[in-house]
């Protein structure tokens, strides 16, 4: 008999490792993870079965569908938006194949079974491309049918398999004769996202996390934005728990696929205001690297996020000051504690 699973891919990134912890936490799924790399030794307890493996290995996927009954797929597997621009051709291949995979997994899962499968995907602020200063100054909140032009390959990917997912679960093999594909398909368009408990890995938006590292190692940090570069942020608690409500949500009370989520927006300097409240010696200069920063410019300062507000009562549980006072400065003091200079 199969086993009856929640699936998670890139488990062991920076949102895998934050939906593992909420999923744990519930206490009513079984985990099934897949990642290139381990878990880390913290988590590996918290999960039913771990797999190392790629995610663009027909064959594991096959036996997967063979072996589990996957209720919910958490797909979280990606290159990221900087790592991206360096290999267009293995984003494409990790971000687009990858998605696409997995969407024919959970397409022949739905032929085992009378309900839909769920599947939950993280999107980007990458997705919309704003042309100008002076485009992105009017259009402050950016809502989520507005400014879809990426400019990044991360973004172009991410849009598209928004697509494929609708596509998916809402007209797969439209003209055949049996349409018997059941996928629910749940996106979240994420702002910048802040970790306290991982590193920084390749994101485009993360010269905010390395401003308060560095700071917390005491060493001197060069910004590669300008002081004025606006776009929206949240912490990575509150982007699990945004992942895991949008999942819990009734279908018939979501009027969209894909939705805004959002916590606060600030400028490179206000990240360095709020950093040297609490590290007042910090070094922090800027140092803007124009290709970066034409990325940035092209990200809205803010998402509105009202449609999630209103269909399934987003509200992040950390604003600006919890996110810093509660979660970013004490835990990312604590890593650094006992090393040499550090806060």
């Amino acid at each position: 008999m199969r086993k009856k699973v929640v699936f998670v891919t890139g488990a062991s990134g920076e949102v895998g490792q934050a939906i593992v912890k909420r999923l744990a936490e519930e206490g009513n799924h079984d985990l099934l993870t897949l990642d290139l790399q381990s878990l880390p030794e913290a988590l590996q307890s918290l999960v039913t079965t771990h797999i190392e493996g790629d995610i663009l290995n027909n064959i594991l996927l096959a036996r997967l569908v063979s072996e589990y009954e996957i209720d919910v797929i958490y797909h979280l597997a990606a290159l990221l938006s900087k790592s991206s621009e360096f290999a267009p051709d293995t984003a494409h291949e990790v971000n687009v194949e990858g998605t696409l995979g997995l969407l024919r997994l959970a397409a022949e899962q739905s032929q085992w079974r009378s309900k839909p499968i769920q599947f939950v995907f993280p999107s980007s602020v990458a997705v919309y491309g704003l042309p100008d200063p002076e485009s992105k100054g009017l259009y402050k909140r950016v809502r989520e049918w507005e400014w879809n032009q990426p400019r990044t390959i991360y973004g172009c990917n991410k849009l598209y398999c928004e697509m494929l997912g609708s596509y998916y679960s809402q007209h797969y093999r439209q003209l055949a004769a049996d349409q018997s594909v059941l996928i629910d398909f749940r996106a979240l368009r994420f702002p910048g996202l802040i970790s306290a408990f991982t590193l920084p890995t390749g994101g485009t938006s993360d010269y905010a996390p390395e401003m308060i590292h560095a700071a917390a190692q005491g060493r001197p940090y060069k910004c590669f934005v300008r002081e004025d570069s606006r776009i929206s942020f949240m912490t990575m608690p509150d982007a699990a728990k945004s992942l895991v409500r949008l999942a819990e949500a009734p279908r018939e009370e979501l009027t969209r696929q894909v939705y805004n989520v959002t916590s606060f927006s600030l400028s490179a300097a206000e990240i360095r205001d709020m950093v040297l409240k609490y590290f007042p010696e910090a070094e922090i200069t800027f140092q803007p690297d124009p290709k970066p920063q034409a990325i940035i410019d092209s990200w809205p300062a803010d998402l509105d996020d009202s449609a999630a507000q209103i269909d399934w009562g987003w509200e992040p549980t950390y604003d600006l000051e919890r996110a810093f006072s509660e979660y970013l400065i004490p835990n990312i003091t604590e890593r650094y504690a006992g090393e040499s200079g550090g806060a």
